[in-house]
């Protein structure tokens, strides 16, 4: 059988949930405001506006709104990157 190529592939550990975690409706209606820092920590429950798993754990700084989603500007050994993601999949960072 061939590999998978997907955008979900060898992400078993990193996108399972834990016993207790389960859907809760603050992370979805909770708001930022341009220059947050955040957190990225993607839900598993929720699939749109997803950001790729590589980004899972890493810090940025909210640059925009696009929709629902929210601009995050990180930075990924030296490059500057930008990604575009939905409320669920952020958690500030004090």
């Amino acid at each position: 059988m061939r590999a998978s190529k997907g955008f979900r592939r060898d992400t078993r550990r990193k996108l399972k949930k834990k016993l207790r975690e389960k859907f809760k409706p603050e992370d979805y209606v909770r708001q930022f405001a341009v220059g947050d820092r955040v957190m990225i920590k993607i839900d598993s429950a929720s699939q749109k506006g997803m950001p790729f798993p590589k980004f899972m754990g890493l810090a940025g700084k909210v640059t925009g709104k696009r929709g629902r989603a929210y601009i995050v500007s990180i930075k990924d050994r030296n490059k500057e990157k930008t990604i575009i993601s939905r409320v669920e999949h952020l958690r500030p960072l004090k």
